[in-house]
């Protein structure tokens, strides 16, 4: 199996060595790039698997590079997972990284390890919601004990009918078709709008809260994100963390 390849997007050379060194001893490909204009290059040409994106770099800042990736017409680029690996930790920060299109954000300083946990964690995610896609082309989605027919607007859980409002089937198709990834209130408002064209953050709080007690035991499963917005945690990746 071929390596995976991961671009290190830093000006600073010595944390770029650093991180570049922990990466190929984790048995990584590594891409440096100095400048956001430079990672841009490097993911038109090359094979990519995850970028490590610091925020403060000469020139286009690390929000621009991720916000241009997500934007791109290029659904390769639009798929790649993106890490922030940066000094800046207010909240504000690690807000702007998410709604730029970050998959994670790490402040610096680092634990290499983790670093490494968390890139294996991010490209296993992209790779799962790959497969997502694909199925969401289909009429179904099943996870956990989770059964929904989007054709029939029925929801099962554990073969048992869950009777749901528009909005909050809505809202599970949107989580349980991507689990792991996290969606801002605001993507969560543009996925549902044609349902409820009043919806506000606000309200999306009160659909989860209702979503959340008509699952029962398996509320759990949809989880907060303090201050960006909320995902679904499958079962498998509880047993994962667990263990």
């Amino acid at each position: 199996m071929a390596k995976l390849n991961v671009l290190v997007v830093e000006d600073e050379a010595d944390i770029q060595q650093l991180v570049s060194y922990n990466l190929i001893r984790a048995g990584f490909n590594v891409t440096c790039a100095d400048t956001g204009e430079e990672a841009l290059e490097r993911i038109r040409i090359e094979e990519i698997d995850c970028v490590l994106l610091d925020l403060m770099l000469p020139g286009m800042s690390g929000l621009d590079v991720c916000a241009t990736m997500r934007k791109t017409e290029s659904s390769l680029a639009q798929s790649i997972p993106i890490i922030m690996l940066t000094a800046k930790g207010e909240e504000e920060d690690v807000v702007a990284g998410f709604e730029s299109g970050a998959d994670d954000y790490i402040t610096k300083p680092f634990s290499p390890k983790v670093l490494v946990a968390r890139i294996k964690a991010v490209i296993k995610r992209a790779m799962t919601a790959g497969r997502s896609v694909d199925d969401s082309k289909k009429s179904v989605i099943t996870i956990d004990g989770l059964e929904i027919d989007k054709g029939r607007h029925e929801v099962t859980l554990n073969s048992n009918p869950v009777q749901l409002t528009t909005t909050e089937f809505g809202i599970l198709v949107l989580l349980a078709g991507k689990p792991g990834w996290v969606f801002t209130r605001q993507q969560i408002i543009d996925a549902v709008r044609g349902y409820d064209f009043l919806i506000t953050p606000r309200a999306i709080d009160v659909q989860i809260f209702g979503l959340r007690q008509k699952l029962g035991e398996y509320s759990a499963m949809i989880e907060t994100v303090r201050g960006i917005g909320y995902r679904y945690k499958s079962t498998a990746e509880e047993r994962e963390e667990r263990s």
